[in-house]
């Protein structure tokens, strides 16, 4: 669990946790509107260095940042409007997951089938300021038993 007091702490908390990750690896993130699932991302992006910029794609559902030092491409995802499994199946996110580390917003309850091995986190928000705590639940063998 992480206890973070700004928007700054949330990107760098998202640098750090992209030192752990690989290609294949899905994250799927949930938290109320305002958490700062989106500026995690941002640190994600920055530690993954890929190209962005990074903005919640709610509209355009998911968007592909490309590596600029060889390492994987980042597949972002926002699932808050998409409906159901049918619709999480026509983005097609089992073709490019091998190579991609793909981050999902809202994915709780519609994306877990794609990996056996994947990372949720929690954002939660004390409504009275802005302290996040996240809490990150590590799924599957990647994870639980990882290689060193």
């Amino acid at each position: 669990m992480e206890v973070l007091a700004t928007a700054e702490e949330m990107r760098a908390f998202g640098v750090r946790l992209a030192e752990r990750l690989r290609a294949g690896d899905l994250l799927v993130l949930s938290g109320p509107l305002g958490a700062g699932k989106t500026t995690l991302v941002q640190g994600i992006a920055e530690g993954l260095k890929v190209r962005g910029p990074i903005t919640s794609p709610t509209f355009v559902i998911a968007r592909v940042h490309p590596s600029l030092c060889g390492g994987p491409a980042l597949v972002h995802v926002d699932a808050y409007r998409l409906g159901g499994d049918l619709e999480v199946d026509d983005l097609d996110l089992d073709a490019s997951l091998e190579d991609s580390v793909t981050v999902v917003e809202w994915g709780e309850g519609l994306v877990e089938g794609l990996s056996d091995d994947r990372l949720e986190l929690h954002i939660s928000r004390d409504s009275d300021d802005d302290i996040r705590t996240v809490t990150i639940r590590e799924v599957g063998p990647r994870w639980t038993h990882p290689t060193p």
